[in-house]
């Protein structure tokens, strides 16, 4: 059965790679806790012990929650085909997570890093690595998926992956096009790999060392403690909204399927609107 919706959730949902392991280790680590049950003939009861029996192990609630709904995808699936009479998740909540407020790094913050990724010690690869994640918005796993034929120099455009196999295009400015073409014909270790960015040992870019170099440099310019891929993404997308972009264009250009997604990055938008009414408004300070 779980062979069955793996296939399910490569064919027919067309997940990625990374997301259908996910799914795929969930059940396995659940299937592991239940036996001697096997997963179709898993009660409530198994689950409910199996939620206790992660948070006992220091689980967070994300963590917890995904993996509930892997399981959750999982019945209903087994539902749907009619190899289950009953859904073993039904009456079971997710933990309740409060998000923390994302901090985006200021535009001061990043002008900053700018002259420093310009300076002679910082290699092309950390360069295009930053940049793109700051100017274009992409994911970590979006920007080391990218492939030689996703660029197009005369349009400057970049033909995104996503989420779900779901195409994009996304633009890029004057001065990072001209540096990414740079870095194809002098830089880019020679290859007959099809990775637009390669790792200094010319093989295709890890997450992990994406994700190190952004962390590195980012601290030089800030104390934040959230120094990742996705802060920059985040960033891209506050700074865009507060210069004025529409939300829809954020939105195509992040690649989000709704704008609930994206209106996370309205905050600062949000603070900046308080701050001109009470500056401005007769009302405001009575």
């Amino acid at each position: 059965m779980v062979e069955a919706f793996i296939k399910y959730l490569e064919s027919e949902k067309r997940y990625s790679k990374h997301t259908v392991q996910s799914y795929s280790k969930d059940l396995c680590d659940f299937g592991h806790f239940a036996f001697p049950t096997t997963i179709d003939k898993a009660e409530k009861s198994h689950i409910r012990s199996f939620v206790v029996a992660l948070h006992t192990a220091g689980f967070s609630k994300r963590s917890i929650n995904r993996k509930l709904s892997a399981l959750r995808s999982f019945y209903k699936f087994a539902m749907r085909v009619g190899l289950l009479a009953v859904d073993p998740t039904l009456g079971i909540d997710s933990l309740k997570v409060f998000a923390e407020k994302q901090i985006p790094f200021s535009r001061d913050e990043m002008d900053e890093l700018s002259g420093i990724l310009q300076g002679e010690q910082v290699s092309p690869l950390t360069y295009m690595i930053i940049e793109l994640l700051y100017q274009t918005g992409i994911r970590k796993s979006e920007l080391c998926d990218l492939v030689l034929d996703d660029w197009n120099p005369s349009k400057r455009e970049l033909h995104v992956t996503g989420k779900g196999n779901k195409q994009r295009i996304v633009p890029v400015g004057v001065e990072l096009a001209k540096k990414l073409s740079q870095y194809i014909v002098e830089a880019r270790p020679e290859s007959d790999l099809k990775w637009l960015l390669l790792s200094p040992r010319a093989l295709k870019l890890n997450q992990k060392f994406v994700y190190l170099q952004v962390k590195n440099y980012l601290s030089l310019v800030s104390a934040k403690t959230k120094r990742s891929p996705h802060m920059l993404r985040h960033s891209f997308a506050t700074h865009l909204l507060g210069n004025g972009a529409e939300i829809s264009v954020v939105k195509s250009l992040l690649g989000h399927s709704s704008l609930a997604s994206t209106q996370v990055y309205t905050h600062a938008d949000i603070e900046k609107l308080k701050d001109v009414f009470e500056k401005s408004h007769p009302r405001s300070k009575k």
